[in-house]
């Protein structure tokens, strides 16, 4: 029997295009035709879904936005009284400049924030600045940065440019062919490939946009190399930290790689879930903002500084880092033990806080798919990855690991028996991008 969440979802596919705001929120990513896809609501690590029935979430979790778990008591008060003294005025908001001075002191190499309201947003700023601040057009850049035309761009003359950085199967449609050859990807800790475009290209880069670790720690001669680099030939480094701050440590992870940039772009984390993003730079790059239009009502709404503030303030009092690693190092360990016990090839990946799981075998995008399946039948939101929160208790790991080595058994089992397919009740989940019918 069709859930609510599954015929509601048939509803928003014939007025909204693509289904949901969010590629990452399509059910299609998860489990097709079987995912609950709208939630009543959601609290600390739980999710109850349209039908009343609760999940624990072992998943993105807010697609890591949620870093102290969903509705948090302490920022949603902050924000509830924010909304009660009024959330937009005629006047700015104050809290603009204590969240500025906040990330500032956190960040000792900055000297000026500019704000925005979500991550994709926010990346397009630091790149208008950064040509703004050199006069140059050019962008070399490893890693997913967003949905904008700079970046989108890098696929007009090669249309797998962005394969392995952002989804593969990315059409261009509505990206001015002008835009072409402006952008030039490198892969991350391939130092001679950034070392080539910058031999290639230096004088009209405008910035290098990197984030600074990705399903891999940083090799320390590439990400310096990098540094140095940006400095020969006078582009703007920019760290995008929007999906990795606040995840190693109360502020941008580079800060525990010893290499400043200059400019460090941050979202999600910073406000656990309401809108609001930070672009944190050098006065000599920043500055650069007034030479050319970057403006918005929206960014001078009052809640995203409270809620940012008061997440910071929780996330640095409470070392809430120090949980995040720690069980996200459980649920990455877990993985790697159940797979070994079941004689399941999976290879485990990103950093403790981020983690991901990939079954390597031909099969493999079917059989996590029946993981998530198999997950919800046990009433837990699940797939290859796990984004690691506050509120996340022992209890809760023990649950999930427990469902985890049962199911990678019982996946071996359906892979050596060539029945994976005929025990899923839906369709394979997708793994890039695909238009929606």
């Amino acid at each position: 029997m069709s859930s609510t969440g599954q015929t509601l979802y048939r509803r928003a596919r014939k007025v909204m295009p693509g289904g949901t705001q969010l590629l990452s929120k399509r059910p299609e990513m998860f489990l097709p035709e079987q995912w609950p896809t709208y939630y009543k609501s959601a609290k600390g690590a739980e999710v109850t879904d349209l039908d009343g029935k609760t999940y624990l979430d072992m998943s993105f979790c807010g697609i890591g936005a949620t870093v102290l778990g969903f509705a948090d008591p302490d920022v949603n008060a902050a924000v509830k009284a924010a909304i009660d003294l009024g959330s937009m005025s005629t006047l700015n908001c104050a809290e603009d400049i204590e969240l500025a001075e906040l990330l500032i002191e956190q960040h000792p190499w900055a000297d000026m924030v500019r704000f925005g309201r979500a991550g994709g947003e926010a990346m397009a700023i630091s790149i208008r600045i950064a040509r703004a601040a050199t006069g140059r057009d050019m962008v070399a850049f490893c890693g997913y940065h967003g949905w904008h035309d700079w970046y989108l761009s890098a696929n007009l003359g090669e249309t797998t440019a962005l394969d392995g950085h952002l989804l593969p199967g990315l059409d261009t449609k509505g990206v001015p062919r002008g835009l072409a050859g402006l952008m030039h990807p490198f892969h991350y800790n391939k130092l001679d490939e950034i070392e080539a475009i910058v031999a290639a290209h230096g004088e009209r880069l405008a910035a290098i946009v990197m984030e600074p670790v990705r399903s891999s720690e940083p090799d320390t001669d590439f990400i310096k190399g990098v540094r140095t680099l940006a400095d020969r030939c006078g582009a703007v480094l920019v760290f995008d930290e929007v999906t990795s701050g606040f995840r190693i440590n109360s502020g941008g992870a580079h800060l525990a790689y010893g290499v400043d940039p200059d400019i460090a772009v941050f979202a999600k984390a910073i406000s656990n879930g309401f809108p609001m993003a930070a672009i944190l730079g050098r006065a000599s790059v920043m500055d650069a903002a007034q030479e050319t239009f970057i403006s918005s009502t929206a960014w001078t709404e009052r809640v995203g500084p409270v809620a940012a503030l008061a997440t910071l303030r929780k996330h640095r009092e409470l070392n809430v880092h120090k949980h995040l690693m720690r069980i996200g190092k459980r649920v990455q360990d877990g993985w790697a033990d159940a797979a070994r016990e079941a004689s399941l090839p999976v290879n485990v990946s990103g950093i403790a806080p981020l983690g991901h799981f990939a079954i390597d075998l031909p099969e493999g995008q079917e059989a996590r798919t029946l993981f998530t399946q198999m997950m919800l039948d046990r009433g837990i939101l699940a797939n290859a990855s796990f984004y690691a929160t506050w509120a996340h208790t022992d209890a809760q790991i023990d649950r999930y690991l427990e469902a985890v080595n049962v199911i990678f058994r019982e996946l071996r089992s359906a892979i050596d028996q060539k029945a994976v397919r005929q025990l899923l009740r839906g369709p394979v989940a997708h793994s890039g991008f695909k238009r929606l019918t």
